[in-house]
């Protein structure tokens, strides 16, 4: 990762969080993106998080929930997923004291774990009886570990899967296999495809964990990889001019253009997530906590899904795992205070309580990171259509053998887990983008991120 000095981090954050929604909860106002001048009091804290709906939900919680009961105002930036990872590489891993928690992945919490950046929570999290540390899904918290120590602490865990309309299909007269191979996915996304209604959602939005993240699926059981490696784990030869590569690219692109939603250039999770609820979309690959949004109370398309594993094609299974997590930067001055809140967020206790109190009911909880969570009674009933597919899926991913060959750094499914992928991963989706837009060529956008990820390996 390209470094940069403390006092420049924070600006590049004041800078973003300038454009990105701020959201000050507790007692007294206040905002999230304001620095060490409105953040005087011990008993408040600023607090980054991606801007999906489970977070939104905690959010509206914490001051009735948290800060009413500890007295800490919590000041949240709400940023979406390519600007948050932006601000926690610039700011966290480059010694900025613009947050006391930030929120991030597995991508980042083995890197920057080890680089000195985060504080191990471990030893707060094995001694609080209340937070329940072996309750932790152990794919998720080991997925956040280096060393045996945990870097962050799991909001939420997730897998990727396939989500469809069982009505669509119905009519249609197609029964989708419980694990279907793209193939057989992009011929009934074909299939069903009309003008009212496109045949599949995939992400087309640039980022290495926008478009990225599923694409590099699909490239893993494709059988291609961005690096091949070295026999003690390092970065060897680029293989973006590789056959297989090229054959995925095609597929994904060609998918979307014969099938895919409308401005699929500029489409992530939280517009597919729009467009399969509003029935414009009749399947969509992405993040299996997808579903707790789509069976929630208030969802329009509740009871109407189905449910089947990451689709493949030369490998056994194919969904990633990750998880949105809490961290605390070792800058900060509130790292107690910072604990306390992590407790609650990412503790048992929230999921008991917010149940009843979010918009969408008890399905609409943060999934994939506790055991107790599938012993609650409400919860299993109202998470019955997803609960054991996602839970079957986080299980199953491949987080140590993604695809067919040997792949380079830290374990990872998505992404490649390097420092230099995100950089990489960033510039290569710009040029798979604009290829989803019509403004590029295959070859061309192959050619130029060759070229980009050559650089690693010299």
């Amino acid at each position: 990762m390209r470094g940069m000095t403390g006092a420049r981090s924070a600006a590049a954050v004041l800078a973003v969080a300038g454009v990105a929604g701020v959201v000050a909860t507790g007692c007294g106002g206040g905002g999230g993106g304001g620095g060490s001048s409105n953040n005087s009091s011990s008993k408040s804290i600023n607090v980054a998080i991606v801007d999906n709906p489970q977070m939104k939900d905690i959010a509206k919680l914490t001051p009735s929930l948290f800060t009413k009961k500890t007295g800490i105002k919590v000041n949240y930036t709400v940023l979406d997923e390519g600007t948050l990872r932006q601000v926690t590489t610039r700011d966290v891993a480059a010694g900025g004291r613009q947050f006391d928690v930030a929120m991030i992945g597995p991508y980042e919490a083995p890197q920057f774990g080890q680089a000195g950046n985060l504080v191990d929570l471990t030893p707060k999290a094995q001694n609080s009886s209340a937070y329940q540390f072996n309750d932790i899904i152990p794919a998720v918290r080991n997925a956040l570990s280096a060393d045996g120590k945990l870097y962050a602490a799991p909001f939420y865990g997730e897998s990727s899967f396939l989500m469809y309309r069982k009505d669509v299909m119905k009519k249609a007269g197609i029964t989708v296999p419980p694990r279907p191979t793209w193939d057989q996915v992009a011929a009934i996304a074909r299939k069903v495809n009309s003008s009212k209604m496109a045949g599949i959602c995939l992400r087309g939005k640039p980022g290495w964990g926008d478009l990225g993240a599923s694409f590099t699926t699909v490239l893993n059981t494709f059988g291609g990889t961005w690096w091949s490696a070295k026999p003690d784990g390092s970065v060897d030869k680029a293989m973006v001019n590789q056959p297989q590569f090229k054959q995925a690219l095609q597929f994904y692109t060609g998918l979307i253009h014969d099938a895919g939603e409308k401005d699929a250039a500029n489409s992530s999770f939280n517009e597919c997530l729009t467009q399969y609820k509003d029935s414009k979309v009749a399947m969509w690959y992405d993040a299996t906590v997808a579903a707790s949004n789509l069976e929630a109370s208030d969802s329009p398309v509740k009871g109407k899904n189905g449910y089947a594993a990451a689709p493949v094609k030369e490998t056994k299974d194919a969904g990633w795992l990750w998880s949105w997590a809490l961290s605390i930067p070792k800058t900060s001055s509130k790292q107690d205070v910072a604990w306390k809140y992590i407790e609650f967020a990412t503790g048992p206790q929230y999921l008991k309580e917010a149940g009843a109190k979010i918009p969408g009911g008890w399905a609409a909880l943060p999934p994939g990171a506790r055991k107790s969570l599938y012993d609650i009674p409400q919860y299993k009933k109202a998470a019955a259509a997803f609960a054991k597919p996602t839970l079957d899926s986080i299980s199953s991913a491949p987080i140590t053998n993604p695809g067919t060959t040997k792949r380079p750094g830290l374990p990872g499914v998505q992404y490649v887990g390097i420092p230099q992928f995100q950089d990489v991963g960033n510039q290569c989706t710009q040029q798979f983008s604009a290829v989803i837009a019509g403004r590029s060529s295959i070859d061309s956008a192959l050619s130029n991120c060759q070229q980009v990820a050559s650089q690693v390996a010299q």
